[in-house]
């Protein structure tokens, strides 16, 4: 299976880097200085126990060059990025092509084949205007929930922390075929991928944890540990997590475990740093609309309030104003 990863950051770096050990074709877009670490070194992990490998089968281009189509187009970007290269996507597929968005937070075809009264608009925190839903058609959409923890250490060079599950699923919730074949082809290469019937109670599972883990470790530094193990941090993030649990209840979403459990779950993860941390070290631009500001327009949609979330999102904005100005 032909794949076409945009994007080779941790994630992206990761799956990809897996997918070329197991055999598949793996072509990255990329640019900068991470396009050409890729072209003179290809891909560097390094696991949890220190075993470091470099996996050199793989191709990078800045963008589609005419070399052909891919069985599947993955979008391992941050969600800001997408934007930026979501007119390109099509130049990569042919007439089955997949593409699998690989956003934390509420993604922006989440009322593709939803029903209802909200059905087929866009999500504007994250697609004014649904820019990025007219330029990739619906169908071609698979949902994917990401639970891997990966750092990159330096362009090319990835750092495996814990996890390698990957959920797949229609919009549409119907089982399909083509969402079969790609988890097979993900498990082969050492994923836990598996298809689900509802990918967005999912979504909003993963999502509980980016609204809150993220900006609170973004704003104060600490670590999904240092947070869940500190009274104050545990019961802000609890609390964010109730309002978006009634927003989400309004959207026919259910949740298959606790509040406490969520929490735990992310305390065993241990002392790692949430992506949005890893952005602010770095100096770069943070996910704000997308993990936070999305479910701030979801319970605007749904009539729900979200006191909590809404200081977190403007205190996180502030922030991401602060990381752009020059020093």
């Amino acid at each position: 299976m032909r794949f076409c990863i945009i994007g080779a950051g941790a994630i992206g770096g990761f799956v990809g880097a897996k997918l070329a050990e197991s055999g598949e074709d793996v072509t990255f877009v990329a640019r900068g200085r991470t396009l050409a670490a890729l072209r003179s070194q290809g891909i560097v992990v390094r696991e949890a126990d220190g075993t470091e490998r470099r996996v050199a089968s793989v191709r990078a281009i800045e963008g589609p060059d005419g070399s052909g189509h891919y069985d599947v187009v993955m979008l391992a970007l941050k969600t800001h990025q997408v934007a930026e290269v979501a007119a390109r996507v099509e130049a990569l597929c042919h007439a089955d092509t997949v593409v699998i968005p690989m956003q934390n937070g509420i993604p922006f075809w989440y009322f593709n084949g939803h029903g209802g009264a909200l059905a087929g608009r866009a999500v504007e925190s994250v697609d004014p205007g649904g820019a990025i839903r007219d330029a990739i058609p619906a169908r071609r959409i698979l949902g994917c929930v990401v639970y891997i923890a990966c750092e990159q250490a330096a362009p090319g060079h990835i750092v495996h922390i814990s996890n390698q599950r990957l959920l797949l699923g229609e919009p549409g919730g119907i089982a399909t075929e083509r969402a079969q074949r790609v988890a097979a082809v993900l498990a082969r290469a050492g994923f836990e991928a598996q298809v689900i019937a509802d990918i967005r109670n999912e979504i909003w599972l993963k999502a509980w944890g980016n609204l809150s883990f993220n900006p609170v470790s973004a704003l104060t530094r600490a670590t999904l540990a240092g947070i869940c193990g500190d009274p104050q941090g545990r019961e802000l993030v609890a609390q964010m997590m109730r309002e978006a649990e009634e927003v989400a209840g309004r959207l026919g979403v259910t949740f298959r475990i606790s509040i406490e459990k969520r929490i735990d779950g992310a305390a065993r993860v241990g002392h790692h740093k949430t992506s949005m941390l890893q952005d602010v070290e770095a100096g770069h631009s943070i996910e704000v609309d997308a993990l936070v500001g999305s479910v701030v327009e979801m319970g605007r949609l749904v009539d729900v309030p979200t006191p909590t979330i809404t200081a977190i999102y403007r205190a996180a904005k502030l922030l991401d104003a602060t990381l752009a100005r020059p020093r």
